[in-house]
């Protein structure tokens, strides 16, 4: 009916305008446009159940209980401390060092837990070299967003993609961890360049690194040999999922049951605090809303005139995609975006017949590093932003888009480059 059609869209652009204007939480306004598509009849409670994807739910909280507990041995801290006596203080070094853990750890965690983990880290080292900390800081987010890009549970774009699109652990790391690599060296290149004559400290300051002892960051040496034994062993079951029939969310939830199982020094309740609950909730209502979208055509009804305008056509189809979610994901919310293109892009692949693959990476690469372009395009840009004001350290919104808007630039062209290299040559 013409007036559900009107009221679904209506309803989700409210809620999405409600989300970039930050005036109300958005796991609030995403579960109230939720719960109002179902009241006014647009799709029943079945619908919108049968519209969440439970494996993105269960992978994110899986990993969230993993990582929650993981963090309490105080192995990221002693790593961060050991990199950086490594470098013998340098602060570019230094940098550097801390960028290359900070997209490794995105990579298998999730990048808004690695910059919690890091960010203390950083100010602890950054005031005994008595060096301005923001270099540091726009650094390891630029670097979290990469990093998190390369795998299916790096970030939250991903997870929906992998999802939505049947795809697996591996099918992320062997298409796009090479160009993630890429990025990567000439994103730290760049970054050493522009911030080479910041990071320059007397040879006294960077001798106070050395007297750190690593050993002290450790909290519970049990509690880390658990959890690195049951990290191990959940990485390989992504590895291996799919040769063995299982969902990367039964991977996940397994290993947070089993790691539950073996510190059973910490309380269930306390365990599952460590959860981000707002963020699933956040992700059950964008589902439920944009299930409402598919019910009523509205998605087909845009994939069609997408196809229209791009005359079928893969490479213009997959570049548009690219350069569409970039520029997008740096000014909005990566993830109702990529919520919405999930069932966009599958429309299209049922309406022409074309090769979806280029397509997923293209949405995956310019979801991920579109939100290195401003301040909210990421969640992890916002918590460090958070985490430095409360600090006395204020990063501005014009001051990180002098240098992260340039440079996720740069991240889209050799994106550009590859996907038409690869895929559509």
């Amino acid at each position: 009916m013409e007036w559900q059609v009107v009221t679904s869209a209506v309803i989700f652009l409210l809620v999405y305008a409600i989300i970039i204007s930050e005036k109300i939480h958005r796991t609030i306004i995403a579960l109230v446009g939720a719960v109002s598509v179902i009241i006014l009849g647009i799709i029943t409670q079945e619908q919108a159940i049968q519209a969440i994807d439970f494996n993105t739910i269960g992978l994110l909280t899986g990993m969230m209980i993993v990582v929650g507990i993981t963090r309490r041995s105080g192995v990221f801290e002693y790593v961060a401390i050991r990199a950086a006596q490594y470098t013998k203080g340098d602060p570019l070094k230094i940098m550097v060092a801390l960028c290359m853990i900070t997209a490794l750890a995105s990579a298998f965690l999730d990048n808004v837990t690695t910059v919690l983990l890091l960010v203390p880290v950083t100010f602890s080292l950054c005031d005994e070299l008595e060096i301005n900390p923001i270099p540091f800081l726009i650094a390891e987010i630029i670097s979290s967003n990469i990093g998190g890009t390369a795998t299916l549970i790096g970030d939250p774009p991903n997870i929906m993609i992998g999802g939505g699109a049947g795809l697996g652990f591996m099918d992320f790391v062997t298409n796009l961890a090479p160009v993630v690599l890429i990025v990567f060296v000439v994103t730290i290149a760049l970054l050493a360049i522009i911030f080479r004559k910041s990071l320059v400290v007397a040879p006294e300051k960077q001798q106070r690194i050395m007297v750190f002892n690593p050993a002290d960051f450790i909290k519970d040496y049990t509690l880390l040999k658990k959890s690195l034994v049951v990290l191990a062993l959940v990485i390989i079951g992504f590895i291996l999922h799919q040769s063995l029939h299982l969902e990367s969310a039964t991977v996940a939830l397994a290993g947070a049951a089993l790691l539950m199982l073996l510190a059973r020094d910490n309380e269930p309740e306390e365990v599952l605090l460590t959860v981000e609950w707002p963020t699933i909730f956040f992700f059950i209502g964008l589902f439920i809303l944009v299930g409402s979208l598919e019910e009523v055509g509205i998605i087909e009804s845009i994939a069609r005139e997408t196809l229209n305008l791009t005359h079928g056509n893969q490479t213009v189809t997959a570049m548009t995609i690219l350069w569409m979610s970039a520029i997008a994901s740096a000014f909005v919310d990566n993830i109702p975006f990529t919520a919405t293109m999930i069932p966009l892009i599958k429309s299209m692949g049922q309406l022409s017949g074309m090769q979806l693959d280029p397509l997923w990476w293209s949405l995956a690469l310019g979801a991920c590093l579109g939100g290195n372009g401003t301040l909210i395009g990421a969640s992890a840009n916002l918590v460090v932003a958070g985490m430095s004001s409360r600090r006395g350290v204020v990063i501005t919104f014009m001051q990180y888009l002098r240098y992260g808007f340039p440079l996720m630039l740069v991240s889209i062209v050799i994106s550009t480059a590859y996907i038409y290299l690869r895929y559509l040559m």
